[in-house]
């Protein structure tokens, strides 16, 4: 009698300890996969070339890729204020530049990673086309939207690029402001708005017409990326960068419109 409970004792006090141990495998295992996945904050013009480029990634690395698209600034103001990103991906340089002088970013990580084209789209299902620039002027076209030149970089493109057509003044009572690229893309294919300024990028020709801008009559959207500062995961961020700017993530750009770096001065 006494050496079966002695037994019992024993089989509860063995089984109690592969218990906590096969626990901590699961809670270790568990960390571990939280560990190999970072949040991407990119901006709008990237929705279709950074989706592709996470899946690639993901099947080449075993690493996972969660992607918020926004504005620029928004994502920019975000960061500043503590926003529990990994990777910042702007269509602006100059608000890595602002954030790395905040303290916000990890200096080294900035890279330029490609320069953007915008152009102007009307609803396919439209009769408008635009074939230049100045065919905004008609009065068929009463409201065009751009993303907002204050936080959306393209949106300011859109604006340059009129400012140098001398057409600025001439329109800005028929310019609807929207968040970015991607709501403006909405507010076209929706019938909201007659036309509008959106990314090379984003453009579908089943969706919308597209008149491209030349490059001249705006600044350059040169687009950089970079890890956030105090990141969890700087390996895996730096590392994704890299991917981005490797031959793969390269090739998916250049199918998606981007200039690359280094094919402009």
């Amino acid at each position: 009698m006494k050496k079966s409970i002695i037994t019992i004792f024993i089989i509860i006090f063995i089984s109690g300890g592969l218990f906590k141990l096969f626990n901590i495998k699961i809670k270790a295992s568990s960390s571990n996969k939280a560990d190999k996945e970072i949040t991407v904050t990119a901006a709008a013009d990237l929705v279709f070339a950074f989706r592709e480029i996470g899946e690639l990634y993901e099947k080449s690395t075993g690493n996972k890729v969660k992607f918020i698209f926004s504005s620029s600034g928004t994502a920019r103001e975000q960061i500043e204020n503590g926003a529990p990103y990994d990777v910042y991906a702007s269509a602006n340089i100059k608000y890595v530049d602002d954030l790395i002088g905040k303290d916000k970013i990890i200096p080294d990580t900035k890279k330029i990673y490609a320069i953007g084209r915008i152009g102007v789209a009307t609803n396919v299902k439209s009769s408008l086309k635009v074939n230049d620039v100045r065919d905004l002027l008609k009065t068929e076209y009463k409201k065009i939207a751009i993303a907002n030149p204050e936080h959306a970089p393209y949106g300011l493109a859109s604006k340059e690029a009129l400012e140098s057509l001398g057409l600025w003044e001439k329109l800005k009572d028929k310019i609807i402001y929207c968040k970015d690229i991607q709501d403006v893309l909405t507010m076209i294919k929706s019938g909201n708005v007659e036309a509008g300024f959106i990314s090379l990028s984003v453009y579908r020709k089943d969706e919308v017409n597209f008149l491209l801008i030349d490059d001249k009559l705006h600044k350059p959207l040169k687009q950089a990326i970079a890890v956030v500062k105090g990141t969890k995961n700087e390996k895996i961020a730096r590392d994704f960068i890299k991917f981005v700017n490797g031959k793969q993530g390269r090739d998916i750009m250049k199918k998606y419109g981007f200039v690359l770096p280094g094919e402009i001065d």
